[in-house]
């Protein structure tokens, strides 16, 4: 996402565009048939300083953009598309216990964690990733 779009949105980082369409054009010469997913927990850092990422729901809209430029970009040749890589888990491991990235978390008077509520932002990623 942020090889594309460095701010999360806006202007599209064609740097960015044509490292992916070189790569899948080196698969597809190689013949191996590219299977992309989206997002693979690499938020764009941008999106979570703007507005906590995936805890509001502007990030929807985000994703839908991101997603659309890539089926533009890259759909003639990509067949087979991922949405995401293991909501679940960083949903539970980035929101719930603070292991994974943004590392939020409310477990043990937060000695692990600066922010975060482990009753309810695991829901809210949840809901605002599916």
């Amino acid at each position: 996402w942020s090889r594309i779009f460095p701010n999360g949105t806006g202007e599209i980082n064609q740097a960015g565009v044509d490292h992916y369409n070189n790569f899948i054009n080196a698969l597809l010469a190689n013949g191996i048939e590219p299977y992309v997913t989206l997002y693979h927990w690499d938020l764009p850092q941008a999106l979570e300083d703007k507005y906590r990422g995936w805890l509001n729901p502007q990030i929807i809209k985000d994703f839908a953009i991101y997603a659309e430029t890539c089926f533009q970009e890259f759909g003639d040749r990509v067949k087979h598309w991922i949405t995401f890589n293991e909501p679940h888990t960083f949903a539970i491991q980035g929101y719930d216990v603070g292991l994974q990235a943004p590392g939020h978390c409310s477990i043990l008077l937060r000695l692990f964690c600066r922010a975060g509520s482990s009753a309810t932002d695991p829901y809210i990623v949840a809901h605002n990733t599916l």
